[in-house]
């Protein structure tokens, strides 16, 4: 039997509530967008037409994968953070609302620079340096990475946000420290993985099966690269610089604690939409 495309959308949408997911309407508009390869203005303006069958079952398989876990944005290779559109793969984390927070807070130190040099570590899909040059015309922005799938990413990204002139993308082991001659940064942004090893297997199906265990595992005790960071990159900063970290669930006092002991002053923490205590930032006072 034909269906329409306003059709299909509602019946996605409605499989989807079903199913518990909360933001069924964003996922069914951009599941149906990419199956039937409409933008979101040519599925509006196309509602009352039919849609072909080869279609209508394009979309159906892309809805039963994300019934079993595989999240939309792995599905469709992009995603959107901060109003910039964004290349997503497997090698990267797929950029969640929570981290826009942690753009802003950066973006709002940026803007109050005259020029700004900032460094994005484990920079992933490099969501957060782009949202901040994008936002922030006097910012120079340096995306670190060790993935050479999510540098690029990052390199996709540069090019499809027109950002060539303000960021650039650089292998770089946080764990081995700074590279040879990378200067010092007004503003160090990152978003590393902060979960504790043993606690992945219990994580959701669509985190713990699809996306990269690279980017998501913090050792232990799920600090490791806070301490990293904190003890061997103070070489890239200099007293006024700011760095600004997102952290996980609990982890707040233990990151402010970390900043603290190694010369951090000014620290505050920020919580995401939800409340939860999720950035914590800080002013370098005293050098190496």
């Amino acid at each position: 039997m034909a269906i329409t495309y306003n059709n299909l959308y509602m019946d996605v949408r409605q499989r989807l509530r079903a199913a518990g997911v909360e933001a069924a309407t964003l996922e069914a508009r951009e599941l149906v967008c990419y199956g039937v390869g409409k933008t979101r203005q040519e599925l509006v303006r196309d509602g009352q037409l039919y849609v072909p069958k080869e279609a209508e079952e394009q979309v159906a398989s892309l809805v039963q994968r994300h019934l079993a876990g595989e999240p939309v944005a792995y599905l469709i290779g992009e995603w959107e953070f901060y109003g910039l559109p964004l290349d997503i793969s497997e090698h990267v984390l797929i950029p969640r609302p929570d981290t826009e927070v942690l753009a802003e807070e950066a973006i709002n130190f940026v803007k109050k620079q005259s020029e700004c040099r900032v460094l994005d570590l484990c920079a992933g899909s490099g969501c957060v340096g782009l949202a901040v040059a994008a936002q922030s015309h006097n910012a120079r922005v340096v995306l670190g990475e060790l993935s050479e799938g999510a540098l690029r990413i990052c390199r996709q990204n540069i090019r499809r946000n027109g950002l060539s002139g303000q960021v650039v993308p650089l292998a770089m082991d946080v764990m081995a420290g700074p590279p040879p001659r990378l200067g010092e940064f007004d503003c160090v942004v990152s978003n590393p993985p902060y979960i504790p090893h043993d606690d992945i297997d219990g994580l959701d199906v669509s985190v713990k099966d699809y996306e990269p265990h690279m980017a998501l595992d913090g050792g232990q005790d799920g600090l490791d690269f806070y301490r990293a960071i904190c003890n061997d990159w103070r070489s890239v900063m200099h007293p006024g610089t700011r760095l600004l970290f997102e952290v996980g669930i609990g982890q707040a006092d233990d990151v402010l604690r970390i900043m603290r002991s190694v010369g951090f002053g000014d620290i505050e923490v920020r919580p995401d939409p939800a409340g939860i205590p999720r950035v914590v930032t800080g002013i370098l006072y005293d050098h190496i």
